[in-house]
């Protein structure tokens, strides 16, 4: 990608009243003279930036094609830390084709994906983590994943990278620097002091790994499994948690035959529901192939909504609880008792015992309390309320600080895991009084690690698969 051209592209999607044309490079300006006059002042060249200056846009045969507020900034101080334009026009896709095809005819070409905030990484503008978060920032859904963005984009993850980094580097200078002293025996690293660091090192590294289980699901959104046997109301369910009818609802047992999957942010988090097909014996070939689906997402989920029907044959409702709570351990539970809108109290109340009875029978280390089980009407939307606070509460994170340090992103795990590996080797080579030489080797691979994350070491091919995710324009 070659940095010295000047380039082009519309900044703000389609559809709107208003749409911005940002050009960016050294003759950013030049460029902007040739296709728009001031209604009044000096030109654009001869001006103090920054500047917001009202004027007429042409066309490639100098025709007036639109009155724009224009803003000027000249290098460092935007966000390429070029010389950059900002056009605001109206969004006629005519006048911003046309104008844009100026802009193109007198010097500049189309920007690519992610081009404006290479440039600002490359330019010095903001760090790699950074750059990575306005993606993160532009595709964020709801509050929490809106929070953390905002804070890797202000560089809360950055600032805890760097105190790592200086860390690390303490504890390799003092072991490089006996290594220049070894043949005159002086020693200037205390091995008791470099094995608290090092645990230190190693805690907080742990910490940013593990970190990426929340992270991941602020950024995908929380899933849930719908899971129950046929005809329990799985689907209706799905329907009134997104206020749409996304899935079929019938009273055929057996409608859902794959899973079906929306998205919906409740109090500030983004869940991820997948409806499944009912759990039975069955000898149909593509229904048994969406039960064995149904057992994928729940053991891929980290909450399972179980819903029952209190008038469901009791031999069917064991059986599909016996293949259904095995796969629920180490997820958080709630039980729906389903139709409570046709169904008497005493039968709720002994579906409620019922089913308290099978988790103690089948389940193992399901994060279930007797406060998570309602009667429930999907249909009528009795106690979803109930439901949904148990979702937000069970997420775990809407209570997330805006300075909170989550890892959201998977190259940043990977390279973190990789880190956390080379530090605990530097603990294990201490404990065993390994040379220093070996010792330094891991912590010089635990700080490359770190460095990759932030762009300080890294080459055109891995910039090319970060940016290539972003839009055009940004």
């Amino acid at each position: 990608m070659e940095l010295k051209d000047t380039i082009c592209a519309l900044a703000t999607p389609q559809g709107g009243a208003l749409g911005i044309i940002r050009i960016s490079g050294g003759r950013a300006i030049a460029i902007a003279e040739k296709i728009f006059t001031p209604r009044a002042g000096l030109p654009l060249a001869a001006r103090k930036a920054p500047a917001v200056v009202f004027g007429d846009v042409c066309d490639d045969r100098g025709e007036l094609l639109d009155e724009v507020l224009l803003t000027m900034m000249r290098a460092p101080h935007s966000y390429t830390g070029e010389d950059t334009v900002e056009i605001s026009c109206h969004a006629s896709p005519y006048i911003i084709q046309q104008l844009l095809l100026n802009i193109i005819n007198n010097g500049a070409r189309q920007a690519g994906p992610g081009e404006y905030t290479m440039r600002a990484f490359l330019n010095g503008k903001m760090d790699l983590s950074r750059a990575e978060a306005v993606a993160d920032l532009i595709a964020s859904e709801s509050e929490a994943s809106h929070r953390l963005a905002m804070n890797q984009l202000k560089g809360g993850f950055s600032k805890e990278l760097a105190a790592l980094r200086d860390k690390l580097l303490k504890l390799t200078s003092l072991l490089e620097l006996e290594l220049d002293f070894s043949e005159e025996d002086v020693t200037f690293a205390d091995r008791r002091e470099l094995m608290l660091l090092c645990e230190e090192i190693e805690s907080v590294i742990g910490e940013l790994v593990n970190s990426f289980s929340v992270g991941n699901a602020v950024r995908n959104g929380v899933p849930v499994a719908i899971v129950g046997e046929t005809n329990t109301g799985k689907s209706t369910l799905l329907n009134a948690l997104l206020h749409e009818e996304r899935a079929l609802v019938s009273n055929i047992s057996g409608t859902t035959r794959d899973t079906v999957e929306g998205t919906m942010s409740i109090g500030g988090v983004m869940f991820r529901f997948i409806d499944t097909a009912g759990v039975r014996e069955t000898q149909d070939v593509v229904e048994q192939m969406g039960i064995n689906r149904t057992f994928d997402q729940l053991e891929k989920s980290s909450i399972a909504l179980w819903v029952i029907d209190p008038v469901t044959n009791a031999a069917v409702m064991k059986e599909s609880a016996e293949r259904i709570l095995p796969l629920c351990s180490n997820k958080k539970l709630a039980i729906l008792i389903n139709k409570c809108d046709i169904v008497d109290a005493i039968r709720l109340t002994e579906t409620m015992k019922w089913a308290e009875t099978m988790v103690a029978e089948c389940g193992k280390d399901i994060l279930w309390d007797k406060k998570n089980m309602w009667a429930v009407s999907a249909k009528l939307g009795v106690n979803m309320d109930k439901l949904e606070d148990f979702l937000v509460e069970s997420a775990a994170i809407s209570g997330i600080s805006s300075d909170a340090v989550v890892v959201t992103n998977v190259r940043h795990y990977e390279a973190l895991k990789n880190a956390l590996k080379n530090i605990v080797d530097v603990r294990q080579g201490l404990i065993n009084e390994l040379s220093g030489d070996l010792v330094s080797e891991d912590l010089r691979a635990c700080l490359r690690h770190l460095s990759e994350i932030l762009g300080e070491m890294t080459n055109d091919e891995v910039l090319g698969n970060i940016f290539k995710n972003f839009c055009i324009g940004k």
